[in-house]
């Protein structure tokens, strides 16, 4: 017994400086930005605290009635719903191809494929500008062996956002290829030499073997993917500034234009938070689905 609680009072002793540093930086400035969200903190407010007045749900009721904050939530749900699907897809067929046995230099793909993911994003960003020019850029220089005239991919509300999914995907699918891969080599064998023995094809050991076996690493892979995706800022802030038109505007791009360009801290707040309340509601509802689908 006396062990069991010496134990127990190590454990405290190691944990508390990490406790205290989550407790201090991080629950202390959520519950200050929490409280902010029901003020008009503004640019004021930052020498004086006392200018901030306390103005209930003005801010989250001003927020329904602002239709640029329903134009940038119709983008990051654009942006989610096509860019998280399409990365996971990548993602995956990526890891099938690096884990098939019979594929030589294994490491060099792997390496090159994760490089984007340690690449510093503004870096890349600017690549993908010069990539995206409607003049110089790559892309339009290939698609004109096929007869498609010069499209202005950052400058059209047409394209911009495509296109910054499209850059989003190879920068991020990287990363969830390596998860994929540690997830298809858990899978036993004997599993696909019993289907090959049944004489099951490779589409129905993929069917009724891989995807049921990684049901849990998909449901990690896509609430992370689906959480990061919702944050999306740098891409837009870096290579569009929001534009054009604010067809690429993002969540996260607007409450930092509130909160930083026009100094409206208690209107930015209310916007996070009410991102975090979509972005709760959406992980509860892909809990829920795989939890039916387990039980099916």
């Amino acid at each position: 017994m006396k062990l069991k609680n010496s134990t127990t009072s190590a454990a405290y002793i190691f944990l508390t400086p990490a406790l205290s540093a989550i407790f201090i930086f991080f629950f202390i400035p959520v519950l200050a930005a929490f409280i902010m969200s029901f003020t008009d903190f503004d640019i004021y407010s930052l020498s004086d605290f006392g200018r901030a007045r306390f103005i209930g749900f003005d801010n989250y009721l001003q927020l329904f009635n602002d239709p640029l904050f329903w134009k940038a939530l119709a983008n990051t749900f654009y942006y989610v719903l096509i860019a998280g699907p399409l990365s996971i897809f990548v993602s995956l067929s990526a890891a099938l191809l690096l884990n098939d046995k019979l594929l030589k230099f294994k490491s060099i793909f792997r390496l090159t494929y994760f490089m984007p993911v340690v690449t510093t994003l503004v870096a890349v960003a600017i690549v993908w500008r010069f990539i995206y020019h409607p003049k110089f850029g790559i892309l339009n220089y290939l698609l004109g062996f096929f007869g498609i005239g010069n499209i202005d991919w950052l400058g059209d509300p047409h394209y911009a956002l495509p296109a910054i999914i499209l850059m989003s995907v190879w920068k991020n699918f990287g990363y969830n290829m390596i998860i994929f891969i540690a997830g298809l080599q858990n899978i036993p064998e004997y599993l696909y030499e019993a289907a090959t023995l049944d004489g099951a094809n490779k589409w129905q050991q993929f069917k009724n073997i891989t995807l049921p076996m990684l049901a849990p690493t998909t449901l990690f892979i896509t609430i992370i993917t689906m959480i990061g995706f919702f944050q999306v800022f740098a891409e837009p802030y870096i290579m569009t500034q929001g534009g054009p038109l604010d067809s690429t505007l993002s969540i996260v791009l607007y409450m930092y234009r509130e909160g930083f360009r026009w100094w409206n801290m208690g209107y930015s707040a209310a916007i996070a938070f009410v991102l975090f309340l979509i972005i709760l509601i959406a992980t509860i509802i892909q809990f829920k689905i795989q939890k039916k689908s387990a039980m099916l």
